[in-house]
């Protein structure tokens, strides 16, 4: 049986029509997808992220360990800051797309947190655990100790600045504060604009999360479900793992080389195949925009140049701004460019797709 976030009996009584994933019933949508969709643009909106893989990975080589098996730079991660990376293979291939963030925490430092998919924290710590030797480090899966809420939205730094008035925000991105709600225990407020608006994870205590969440909702907020996230999520370009990302995903393909990967920083894990991508100027193929005229397509949908096949589509949603299809797809190299035309074949029949450019500008910014 699908277990219940600590948020449940909120998101219930808003209205939430659930779907389980990666074990747990979370919000698919509130009733209105096009109205939570429209709230994210205009003001905030709440996400229950609690199923999120949360790991801590405490001890004197934290630092160094972490360093050595991931793309980023953790080494010179200051107390506060965060960043993207990428767990690979020998061979490039993605274990996993994590968010780093180091904490600053004077007792226990090195301490570092790793935001992971929903139902990944096993597998990553199995990773680790495989090259854990005689390094000082303890990994926890800290999954079920704490809620994860995400707040998005033009509006939502006003209304966290109402919830924690006597706190400070994270500014820059993936930059963490400890925050305290009514004098309770410790929370972390992360600023991370997951969905392409300004946003922001708070990873507190589950028994707290019910009253954050509450008085979110009375400042302004409204709840957001899965479905209006894909949609912004594709919209803004940004990859999902499940969805973008597997075990058979070269890391440079991606797309977010910049945000997650190092080439200054020695060697690493995979680091061969990835100097050797950069080397060549080029990878096989890339994760880009495809717009959609005849409207959203299956996942694994393949796209042609002619009778070519170049690519397959990962993601696909309607997009309210665009008034059609959008997806994210895997496109061979030469036929990257925005305003390439292809087909797309789903359904035993090709309709019309075109590369574009995301993310989409958003007029409400």
């Amino acid at each position: 049986m699908a277990e219940r976030t600590a948020l449940h009996e909120q998101t219930s009584a808003a209205g939430a029509v659930f779907v389980e994933e990666a074990d747990f019933l979370i919000p698919a949508h509130f009733g209105d997808v096009r109205a939570e969709y429209n709230a994210a643009h205009s003001t905030a909106v709440l996400v229950d992220q609690s199923p999120r893989g949360k790991i801590e990975v405490w001890g004197a080589d934290a630092a160094r360990f972490l360093h050595n098996l991931t793309t980023n730079d953790i080494l010179n991660l200051a107390p506060g800051a965060g960043c993207e990376a990428f767990l690979t293979t020998a061979k490039a291939k993605v274990i996993a797309y994590l968010l780093i963030y180091h904490h600053a925490d004077l007792v226990h430092q090195p301490a570092f947190a790793l935001d992971v998919a929903p139902g990944a924290a096993d597998k990553v710590i199995q990773y680790l655990d495989r090259y854990l030797i005689s390094e000082q480090v303890e990994l926890v899966n800290s999954t079920a100790t704490f809620a994860q809420i995400h707040i998005a939205g033009p509006c939502a730094a006003v209304l966290l600045e109402q919830v924690f008035a006597r706190e400070r925000l994270p500014t820059g991105p993936l930059q963490e504060t400890v925050v305290r709600f009514d004098d309770d225990d410790e929370s972390w407020l992360r600023r991370h604009d997951a969905l392409g608006l300004p946003g922001f994870d708070l990873v507190c205590p589950p028994e707290q999360a019910a009253n954050i969440w509450q008085r979110l909702i009375q400042a302004g907020a409204r709840p957001l479900g899965r479905e209006a996230c894909e949609i912004l999520r594709v919209e803004a370009g940004l990859p999902r793992e499940g969805a973008d990302i597997d075990e058979t995903t070269f890391a440079p393909e991606v797309g977010r080389i910049a945000q997650t990967i190092c080439y200054t920083k020695g060697c690493y894990l995979g680091q061969e195949s990835i100097v050797m991508a950069r080397d060549r100027g080029q990878v096989n193929r890339m994760l880009v925009g495809v717009q959609l005229p005849d409207g959203p397509v299956p996942p694994g949908s393949r796209l042609f140049a002619e009778d070519k096949e170049v690519g397959r589509i990962t993601s696909s949603v309607l997009s309210p701004r665009l008034g059609m299809g959008l997806g994210l797809a895997y496109i061979r190299r030469g036929h990257q460019d925005p305003g390439t035309q292809l087909h797309v074949e789903a359904k035993g029949r090709r309709s019309s797709a075109e590369v574009i450019q995301l993310p989409l500008s958003d007029p409400l910014r």
